[in-house]
Protein backbone atom coordinates (compact mmCIF):
# COMPACT_ATOMS: atom_id res chain seq x y z
CA UNK A 1 0.00 0.00 0.00
CA UNK A 2 1.07 3.53 -0.71
CA UNK A 3 1.07 5.37 2.59
CA UNK A 4 2.32 8.51 0.83
CA UNK A 5 -1.26 9.02 -0.31
CA UNK A 6 -2.00 11.31 2.65
CA UNK A 7 1.11 13.36 1.89
CA UNK A 8 -0.15 13.83 -1.66
CA UNK A 9 -3.64 14.96 -0.71
CA UNK A 10 -2.62 16.91 2.37
CA UNK A 11 -0.34 18.98 0.15
CA UNK A 12 -3.42 19.87 -1.88
CA UNK A 13 -5.65 20.70 1.12
CA UNK A 14 -3.55 21.38 4.20
CA UNK A 15 -0.50 19.58 5.65
CA UNK A 16 -1.02 16.74 8.13
CA UNK A 17 1.56 15.85 10.76
CA UNK A 18 3.16 12.43 10.49
CA UNK A 19 1.58 11.50 13.85
CA UNK A 20 -1.86 12.39 12.47
CA UNK A 21 -1.23 10.38 9.30
CA UNK A 22 -0.10 7.37 11.34
CA UNK A 23 -3.26 7.60 13.46
CA UNK A 24 -5.38 7.70 10.31
CA UNK A 25 -3.75 4.54 8.94
CA UNK A 26 -4.01 2.77 12.32
CA UNK A 27 -7.75 3.40 12.36
CA UNK A 28 -8.39 2.60 8.68
CA UNK A 29 -8.79 -0.75 6.96
CA UNK A 30 -7.38 -1.59 3.55
CA UNK A 31 -10.18 -2.90 1.35
CA UNK A 32 -10.39 -4.09 -2.23
CA UNK A 33 -13.66 -3.68 -4.12
CA UNK A 34 -14.55 -5.20 -7.47
CA UNK A 35 -15.83 -3.23 -10.44
CA UNK A 36 -19.58 -2.74 -10.06
CA UNK A 37 -19.61 -3.35 -6.30
CA UNK A 38 -22.17 -1.18 -4.53
CA UNK A 39 -21.09 -0.28 -0.97
CA UNK A 40 -23.90 2.13 -0.05
CA UNK A 41 -27.56 1.90 -1.00
CA UNK A 42 -30.25 4.56 -0.87
CA UNK A 43 -31.98 4.59 2.51
CA UNK A 44 -29.04 3.04 4.34
CA UNK A 45 -27.30 4.77 7.25
CA UNK A 46 -23.80 5.12 5.78
CA UNK A 47 -21.05 5.88 8.30
CA UNK A 48 -18.08 4.64 6.27
CA UNK A 49 -15.83 6.71 4.05
CA UNK A 50 -13.19 5.71 1.54
CA UNK A 51 -9.86 7.20 0.56
CA UNK A 52 -9.16 5.83 -2.91
CA UNK A 53 -5.62 4.67 -3.55
CA UNK A 54 -6.37 2.95 -6.86
CA UNK A 55 -9.57 2.95 -8.88
CA UNK A 56 -12.66 5.13 -9.01
CA UNK A 57 -16.18 5.34 -7.67
CA UNK A 58 -19.38 7.24 -8.23
CA UNK A 59 -22.35 8.39 -6.19
CA UNK A 60 -25.69 8.17 -7.93
CA UNK A 61 -29.45 8.37 -7.44
CA UNK A 62 -32.20 6.19 -8.83
CA UNK A 63 -35.19 8.30 -9.89
CA UNK A 64 -38.14 6.49 -11.46
CA UNK A 65 -35.79 3.66 -12.43
CA UNK A 66 -33.35 6.09 -14.05
CA UNK A 67 -29.74 6.13 -12.91
CA UNK A 68 -28.38 9.68 -12.32
CA UNK A 69 -24.68 10.09 -11.49
CA UNK A 70 -24.03 12.83 -8.93
CA UNK A 71 -20.24 12.79 -8.64
CA UNK A 72 -17.13 10.73 -9.35
CA UNK A 73 -13.98 10.20 -7.30
CA UNK A 74 -10.59 8.93 -8.37
CA UNK A 75 -7.18 8.25 -6.86
CA UNK A 76 -6.21 10.45 -3.89
CA UNK A 77 -9.85 11.48 -3.34
CA UNK A 78 -12.45 10.67 -0.72
CA UNK A 79 -15.83 9.06 -1.28
CA UNK A 80 -18.69 8.87 1.21
CA UNK A 81 -22.40 9.47 1.30
CA UNK A 82 -21.85 12.98 2.65
CA UNK A 83 -25.40 13.53 3.97
CA UNK A 84 -25.46 10.25 5.87
CA UNK A 85 -21.81 10.32 6.98
CA UNK A 86 -22.14 13.71 8.69
CA UNK A 87 -25.69 13.32 10.02
CA UNK A 88 -28.05 10.61 11.19
CA UNK A 89 -29.99 10.76 7.92
CA UNK A 90 -30.21 7.78 5.57
CA UNK A 91 -28.18 8.02 2.39
CA UNK A 92 -29.97 9.55 -0.60
CA UNK A 93 -27.25 8.00 -2.82
CA UNK A 94 -25.87 4.72 -3.95
CA UNK A 95 -22.07 4.44 -4.05
CA UNK A 96 -20.54 2.11 -6.61
CA UNK A 97 -16.96 1.33 -7.55
CA UNK A 98 -16.54 1.75 -11.31
CA UNK A 99 -13.19 -0.04 -11.47
CA UNK A 100 -11.51 -2.65 -9.30
CA UNK A 101 -10.42 -0.39 -6.46
CA UNK A 102 -8.09 -0.40 -3.47
CA UNK A 103 -9.13 1.96 -0.69
CA UNK A 104 -8.59 2.91 2.92
CA UNK A 105 -11.95 2.48 4.64
CA UNK A 106 -12.65 4.51 7.78
CA UNK A 107 -15.72 5.41 9.79
CA UNK A 108 -17.30 8.51 11.26
CA UNK A 109 -15.92 7.79 14.73
CA UNK A 110 -12.38 7.79 13.29
CA UNK A 111 -12.96 11.23 11.75
CA UNK A 112 -14.37 12.53 15.05
CA UNK A 113 -11.51 11.05 17.09
CA UNK A 114 -8.82 12.37 14.75
CA UNK A 115 -10.47 15.81 14.61
CA UNK A 116 -10.44 16.04 18.42
CA UNK A 117 -6.90 14.74 18.74
CA UNK A 118 -5.29 16.59 15.81
CA UNK A 119 -6.22 20.17 14.99
CA UNK A 120 -4.57 19.74 11.56
CA UNK A 121 -6.93 16.84 10.75
CA UNK A 122 -9.97 18.89 11.77
CA UNK A 123 -8.80 21.67 9.43
CA UNK A 124 -8.06 19.10 6.72
CA UNK A 125 -11.56 17.53 6.90
CA UNK A 126 -13.14 20.98 6.83
CA UNK A 127 -11.27 21.77 3.61
CA UNK A 128 -12.18 18.39 2.04
CA UNK A 129 -15.87 18.89 2.81
CA UNK A 130 -15.80 22.49 1.61
CA UNK A 131 -14.10 21.48 -1.65
CA UNK A 132 -16.68 18.73 -2.17
CA UNK A 133 -19.59 21.06 -1.55
CA UNK A 134 -18.14 23.72 -3.86
CA UNK A 135 -17.79 21.08 -6.57
CA UNK A 136 -21.42 20.06 -6.17
CA UNK A 137 -22.51 23.72 -6.27
CA UNK A 138 -20.46 24.24 -9.44
CA UNK A 139 -22.13 21.21 -11.03
CA UNK A 140 -25.60 22.49 -10.13
CA UNK A 141 -24.79 25.95 -11.52
CA UNK A 142 -23.39 24.38 -14.69
CA UNK A 143 -26.49 22.25 -15.26
CA UNK A 144 -28.75 25.27 -14.75
CA UNK A 145 -26.86 27.83 -16.82
CA UNK A 146 -24.37 26.20 -19.22
CA UNK A 147 -24.96 24.52 -22.54
CA UNK A 148 -24.25 20.81 -22.80
CA UNK A 149 -20.99 21.43 -24.71
CA UNK A 150 -19.75 23.79 -21.99
CA UNK A 151 -20.55 21.23 -19.28
CA UNK A 152 -18.69 18.51 -21.15
CA UNK A 153 -15.66 20.74 -21.81
CA UNK A 154 -15.54 21.73 -18.13
CA UNK A 155 -15.65 18.08 -17.05
CA UNK A 156 -12.79 17.23 -19.44
CA UNK A 157 -10.82 20.17 -18.05
CA UNK A 158 -11.10 18.73 -14.54
CA UNK A 159 -10.73 15.04 -15.52
CA UNK A 160 -9.03 14.83 -18.94
CA UNK A 161 -9.10 11.00 -19.02
CA UNK A 162 -12.61 10.52 -17.64
CA UNK A 163 -13.98 9.00 -20.86
CA UNK A 164 -11.35 6.24 -20.60
CA UNK A 165 -12.52 5.29 -17.12
CA UNK A 166 -16.20 6.12 -16.70
CA UNK A 167 -18.92 4.68 -18.98
CA UNK A 168 -20.44 7.32 -21.24
CA UNK A 169 -23.93 6.58 -19.88
CA UNK A 170 -22.75 7.69 -16.42
CA UNK A 171 -21.05 10.79 -17.84
CA UNK A 172 -24.21 11.75 -19.76
CA UNK A 173 -26.38 11.43 -16.64
CA UNK A 174 -23.85 13.46 -14.63
CA UNK A 175 -24.02 16.22 -17.25
CA UNK A 176 -27.81 16.09 -17.32
CA UNK A 177 -27.98 15.14 -20.99
CA UNK A 178 -28.90 12.08 -23.04
CA UNK A 179 -26.32 9.61 -24.30
CA UNK A 180 -27.23 10.67 -27.85
CA UNK A 181 -26.46 14.32 -27.04
CA UNK A 182 -23.14 13.32 -25.49
CA UNK A 183 -22.24 11.30 -28.59
CA UNK A 184 -23.04 14.29 -30.78
CA UNK A 185 -20.92 16.61 -28.61
CA UNK A 186 -17.99 14.18 -28.66
CA UNK A 187 -18.00 13.98 -32.46
CA UNK A 188 -15.87 16.98 -33.57
CA UNK A 189 -17.68 17.14 -36.93
CA UNK A 190 -20.91 17.94 -35.12
CA UNK A 191 -19.39 20.67 -32.95
CA UNK A 192 -18.54 23.08 -35.79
Amino acid sequence: MNENILDTISNFYTPLSSECQQDFFRHSTIKVFKKGEVVVREGQLAKKGYLIEKGCARAYYLKDGKDISDWFTFENQFMASIVSFFSEAPSPHYIEFIEDSTVYEFNESTVNMLSKKHHDFEHFISKVVTETMLGLCERLHSIQFNKAEQRYDYLLNIYPNITNRIPLTHIASYLGITLETLSRIRNPKNRI
